[in-house]
């Protein structure tokens, strides 16, 4: 799928410009649009989504006074949430201007703003010289088009130091995205630039880009409990979601919701998160030997 900066923000604004508001009607408080994080199998979103938020900070080490780039950041709830819990100068980036205007505010609101900023931006127009200890991209790689993942992850790899920690979160179809009747669906009224790989061919890329692979955990069904409860909480509020975007844009997202949470309930979607490591020399950079710090669960 060709592929260039002002297609991939036409394409992020046809999806999340629709407005803050009609998100708000079915995301948690902390507006966050990724597969939360249910350590309880029936818990609430609100708190699934706190735990997610988590689960990223603690698999990426974060330390006080690293810095982190929180690459598509949405509404900057993963950004806010490091710098906040973490002690990190956090920096994120997204080519939706509704969502970064959002975040600007918000970030002021609760006093962040020397820890923690969101730009409205492509982050291939971040400065070459800026580099990062730790980058998260949640919930991005689907929108990067395959034949542009070897060029996406050398970018990443290019603005991340040495032994720094890299977290990729996404969603991944079978043997790849195949024509459909939903595939179609998708790329006509929700993702116009919506495209999915297998979990097989992404590592693989990784690989040739140069990263170590640390860490890969499935979570489909955590998005699928979360795709669920999104679909629900909109159509609790449908009237309200019909007067702020229209009745085709209600039904349109209802559908798209359903349709995801029976899509990872039956595993022809999957979520992964990969953790990666940068290294020229493989001394460099200390990262934990296990996974027992993740499920150590003190206070953030």
């Amino acid at each position: 799928m060709k592929r260039d900066k002002s297609t991939d923000a036409r394409a992020i604004a046809h999806h999340y410009d629709v407005s803050n508001d009609f998100y708000a009607l079915f995301l948690d408080p902390l507006m966050v649009y990724t597969c939360a994080y249910y350590r309880d199998p029936d818990g609430k979103i609100e708190q699934a989504q706190q735990d997610k938020l988590d689960h990223v900070c603690r698999k990426l080490d974060l330390r006080p006074g690293e810095t982190l780039l929180d690459i598509g950041c949405g509404w900057g709830g993963l950004s806010m949430w490091a710098a906040r819990h973490y002690g990190v100068r956090a920096q994120g980036v997204t080519l939706s201007r509704a969502q970064a205007d959002y975040a600007a505010e918000r970030i002021k609101r609760e006093g962040l703003e020397r820890t923690c900023r969101v730009d409205y931006m492509d982050y291939r127009d971040l400065p070459a010289e800026v580099v990062y200890d730790k980058i998260a991209a949640v919930g991005v790689i689907e929108h990067v088009g395959i034949p542009n993942y070897p060029a996406f992850f050398g970018g990443v790899r290019a603005r991340l130091k040495d032994g720094g920690l890299y977290l990729n979160h996404g969603i991944v179809h079978e043997f790849g995205w195949k024509r459909s009747s939903q595939f179609e669906f998708l790329l006509r009224h929700v993702f116009p630039n919506g495209e999915l790989a297998s979990l097989s061919g992404t590592l693989t890329e990784m690989e040739r880009a140069g990263w170590e692979i640390m860490d890969v955990e499935g979570l489909r069904l955590h998005y699928a409990r979360t795709c669920r409860q999104w679909a629900e909480r909109l159509c609790a509020r449908a009237d309200e979601a019909r007067a702020l975007a229209g009745e085709h844009t209600y039904r349109t997202w209802r559908l798209y919701l359903t349709c995801s949470a029976v899509a990872f309930e039956g595993s022809s979607l999957g979520l992964y998160q990969v953790l990666m490591r940068k290294h020229r020399d493989p001394k460099v950079g200390d990262v934990p030997r296990t996974r027992e710090p993740l499920y150590d669960r003190g206070p953030a």
